[in-house]
């Protein structure tokens, strides 16, 4: 590890900051070292999970999927890291024994709000179709499915030869990067420092990617070549302005699609 890294400061805070995040691959980056900091309590949970959690403020932040913006109205986004893509996302893809065009009912891993969403928003825009989307059974009894994180790498289905990867297909048609997640706090909470433990948390895991892939990858299937490639390449860690513009078209067509009443700017912290 980068020995300035190692060396990092400690603000003094007065009281433990509550975190929520994701225990997928995909998060590792964002919250490498927390679990050390004697001033952060960090809990993992599913995405669909954090909401709850940050509305009964059992959190002071979580890694919420950005779709999760527009349910909670007074929400602000905490721009010290998220997790995106600027094409394939290799993680976020559609199975289906059929070509894409012809999908009726895709069953849905639900661990991810932001994931189904932009699924109904790609199917309908690029192939013109509104499949019924239920949640995903036993893999055995469903002809389409949408599957998110590790599960995608270490148990991919069989016998499913059409596949679309959803951040590629995003990519496609806007030209825009995505993200899928973003650290999100109530209005009105007193981070303190944490944006920028979450800030440095972020670069501390970008400068310890072989580490993170020894730890986190390997253990769950992941070959360990393509782990680094997944964190390196694939996906995206930065929210900048480019990914902010993301977010608000994609709230456009989340809302357009009816899946979100019309949304509202975004409010930074």
């Amino acid at each position: 590890m980068n020995p300035a890294i190692a060396a990092r400061p400690v603000w003094p805070t007065s009281r433990t900051l509550r975190v929520g995040s994701v225990s997928y691959l995909n998060a590792k980056p964002l919250i490498h070292g927390l679990e050390n900091d004697p001033n952060v309590d960090l809990q993992l949970a599913v995405p669909a999970k954090l909401l709850d959690g940050l509305r009964s403020r059992q959190f002071d932040v979580a890694l919420l999927p950005v779709i999760d913006y527009q349910r909670l109205r007074d929400a602000r986004i905490v721009p010290s890291g998220g997790i995106g893509c600027d094409g394939p996302t290799l993680t976020v893809r559609i199975f289906s024994r059929s070509p894409i065009e012809t999908i009726t009912a895709l069953a849905c891993d639900v661990e991810s709000h932001t994931s189904v969403a932009l699924a109904r928003i790609v199917l309908a825009e690029r192939f013109g179709i509104w499949p019924r989307f239920v949640d995903l059974p036993e893999p055995a009894a469903t002809d389409a499915m949408l599957l998110i994180g590790d599960k995608v790498v270490s148990h991919a289905p069989v016998g499913m030869e059409h596949q679309l990867d959803l951040g590629a297909a995003w990519k496609e048609l806007t030209g825009k990067p995505f993200v899928f997640a973003v650290w999100i706090a109530r209005f009105g909470t007193d981070l303190a420092d944490l944006p920028d433990r979450l800030r440095q948390a972020r670069d501390r895991g970008l400068a310890d990617l072989p580490n993170i892939v020894a730890r986190h990858a390997v253990p769950r299937g992941w070959p360990a070549d393509l782990a680094m490639k997944y964190l390196s390449v694939y996906l995206k860690f930065e929210i900048g302005p480019a990914q902010l513009d993301a977010i608000r078209l994609f709230h456009d067509l989340a809302s357009k699609y009816g899946i979100i009443e019309s949304p509202r700017p975004l409010d930074l912290y």
